[in-house]
C-alpha cells in the first residue's frame, strides 16, 4: 500500500471515529439535558424526534448528492453540520430552549446521515484500490469513537462540568481531528448525470438485493440493541438499571472487537463465511434473551449478540462495492437500506413491544437474522478478498 493510500485510509478512521465521540458525548448527557429543558417525557420525545428526522432527511439525499459532487464534498459539509450541531445543543440546554436543543439534533442527524454513506462509498473505494478488508476496522473507529466519548462524557459528569462547556471542548476536539484528517480524502469525480444511466440496472441485480436484505437484519440487530437492549434486560429479565447499562456497554465492546478482528478473519475464511458465522452468533444469542427465563443465562448471551451484529454493515457495504459496476451506486443502495433499517426499526419494535412485550418483538430481529445465515453464501466469489474463499469450494 503506498503513501498516499495509507494517509487516505488514516483519514477515514478519523472520519469514522469523529462522529461516534460527538455523537456518545451527547448521549452521556441526556439526562442533564432533560433536567435543564425541564422537559417530560413527551417534550423530551419530540426534542429527540429531530435527530430521527436529520438522520432520515441526510441519509435519503446522500446517494443522489455523492453521485452529482462525489464523496469528499458531501463528507465535508455533513460533517460540518455535526461540528455545527453539538454546540449548538449545549446552547440549547444551557438556556433551557428545548426548540434549540431539538435544531441541534436535527443538524446532528442530517450531518451523520449525510457523510455516513459518502464515507462507506470511500471506504469501499480504499477497500478497493488496497486488496485487503478496511470497512470492518473502519466502522470499528466508530464503535471505538463512541466509547471515548462515552468515558469524556462519564468524566464529565464526575466533574460536574456544564452541558455546554462539555459540548464545547469535544467540539474543539473534534474540529483540530477533522482539519487533519480531511486533506487526506481526494477530490473524487462526480458520476453526475452518468449515475441516472446506471441506476435501474442495480436495483435489478438479485445478488445486490441478497446483500441489501442482509444488511437490513443485521443492521435491524445492532439498532434493536442500541435502542432496546438496556429496558429489554430490565423488563423481561428483572434486571436493575445499572446492570442493564452494564450489559449494554459490554454488547457495545463486542461490536469493537467484532469490527477490529473482522478484516484478519474476512482474509484468511472469506467473507461469506465470516459473515454467516457471526450472523449465527447472533442469532443463538438473540434465541437465548428472547427464550431463556434464566437472567444469568440471557447476560451471557450478549456478547453472541454483539459479536453477530458487529460484522453486518461493514462486510454488506464491502461486498456491494465488489458486486458489479457502478460501485458507487451500489455501495449507496446497500448503505440506504442498512441506515434505514437502523433508524426506523427500532420504534417499530417498541410498537410491537407495547401490545406484546419486547421479548416477543424481538422474535422479529431474530427470524430476519436467521434468515441472512441462508443468504450469507450469495457472498461466495464475490472480489478479491473472496480469492482463497472462492478457491476452495468445490
Amino acid at each position: 500500500m503506498d503513501a498516499a493510500l495509507r494517509r487516505r485510509r488514516m483519514s477515514l478512521f478519523v472520519l469514522f471515529f469523529v462522529p461516534g465521540m460527538m455523537f456518545a458525548s451527547w448521549v452521556t448527557r441526556t439526562p442533564d439535558v432533560r433536567d435543564l429543558l425541564e422537559a417530560s417525557t413527551a417534550t423530551m420525545g419530540l426534542v429527540l424526534f429531530g435527530l430521527s428526522v436529520g438522520s432520515m432527511l441526510g441519509i435519503l439525499s446522500s446517494g443522489a448528492l455523492t453521485a452529482r459532487f462525489g464523496t469528499r464534498p458531501v463528507i465535508t459539509v455533513g460533517i460540518s453540520l455535526q461540528l455545527l450541531a453539538t454546540p449548538t445543543i449545549g446552547a440549547g440546554a444551557a438556556i433551557g430552549s428545548a426548540w434549540l436543543t431539538a435544531i441541534g439534533l436535527g443538524l446532528m442527524g442530517l450531518g451523520m446521515g449525510g457523510a455516513e454513506v459518502a464515507m462507506n462509498v470511500e471506504g469501499a473505494e480504499v477497500e478497493q484500490l488496497a486488496g485487503v478488508p478496511v470497512l470492518p476496522a473502519l466502522h470499528g473507529s466508530f464503535s471505538l469513537g463512541t466509547v471515548a466519548g462515552a468515558v469524556i462524557g462519564l468524566g464529565a459528569v464526575a466533574l460536574h462540568l456544564p452541558v455546554l462547556w462539555h459540548l464545547l471542548m469535544v467540539t474543539v476536539i473534534a474540529v483540530l481531528a477533522v482539519l487533519r484528517a480531511l486533506p487526506g480524502v481526494p477530490r473524487s469525480q462526480a458520476s453526475g448525470p452518468v449515475e441516472k444511466s446506471h441506476h435501474a440496472p442495480v436495483w435489478r441485480d438479485r445478488r445486490l438485493l441478497i446483500i441489501g436484505v442482509i444488511v437490513l437484519a443485521l443492521a435491524l440487530a445492532e439498532g434493536s440493541a442500541n435502542d432496546w437492549l438496556p429496558l429489554l434486560m430490565v423488563d423481561g429479565h428483572g434486571f436493575d438499571p445499572a446492570w442493564s447499562s452494564g450489559l449494554f456497554a459490554v454488547f457495545a465492546a463486542m461490536m469493537t472487537i467484532g469490527r477490529f478482528s473482522g478484516g484478519p478473519l474476512i482474509t484468511r475464511f472469506g467473507r461469506a463465511a465470516v459473515l454467516g458465522g457471526s450472523a449465527a452468533l447472533g442469532a443463538v444469542g438473540l434465541a437465548l434473551v428472547i427464550f431463556a427465563d434464566n437472567p444469568v443465562v440471557a447476560a451471557c448471551a450478549i456478547p453472541l449478540w454483539g459479536l453477530g451484529a458487529a460484522l453486518g454493515f461493514p462486510v454488506a457495504i464491502s461486498a456491494a462495492g465488489d458486486s458489479g459496476p457502478n460501485s458507487a451506486a451500489r455501495v449507496s443502495l446497500v448503505a440506504t437500506i442498512g441506515y434505514v433499517a437502523f433508524l426506523a426499526g427500532p420504534p417499530a419494535l417498541g410498537f410491537l413491544g407495547e401490545h406484546f412485550g419486547l421479548r416477543l418483538a424481538m422474535i422479529l430481529v431474530l427470524v430476519l437474522v436467521a434468515l441472512a445465515v441462508t443468504l450469507t453464501p450469495a457472498l461466495r466469489g464475490i472480489g478479491a478478498a473472496e480469492t482463497e474463499d472462492a478457491a476452495r469450494q468445490p
